[in-house]
């Protein structure tokens, strides 16, 4: 099992910058992909953004590309980032990172297709 840890979330200005983290400890030589996911109040978990080992790719919702971008620290290989720029009032929710283990799998924004969650974080940008 993968326990993940997300954090860095905070109230922010619109249009300006947060990053968030996910780390990652106990089997994580299991994950294929890490995925962010977002719920505001009354309202689904949505896709925001996912990377891949398996095809070296991001995946990003139509909502957040150009703003948001998603990577992984090569030195901590259990650490993923979502970097996000230009953020607006419509970003507020709690964020959520994922991780998943099926190889070869591309539906990044299928929650289902993930295995672990973590505990969420609050992004808050104030309109």
């Amino acid at each position: 099992q993968v326990q993940l840890v997300d954090s860095g979330g905070g109230l922010v200005q619109a249009g300006g910058s947060l990053r968030l983290s996910c780390a990652a400890s106990g089997r994580t030589f299991s994950s294929n992909y890490m995925g962010w996911f977002r719920q505001a109040p009354g309202k689904e978990r949505e896709f925001v953004a996912a990377i891949s080992w398996t095809f070296g790719s991001t995946e990003f919702a139509d909502s957040v590309k150009g703003r948001f971008t998603i990577s992984r620290d090569d030195a901590k290989m259990n650490t993923v980032y979502l970097q996000m720029n230009s953020l607006k009032p419509e970003d507020t929710a709690v964020y959520y990172c994922a991780a998943g283990r099926r190889r070869f799998y591309s539906d990044y924004a299928n929650s289902l297709g993930y295995d672990s969650w973590g505990q969420g974080t609050q992004v808050t940008v104030p309109s």
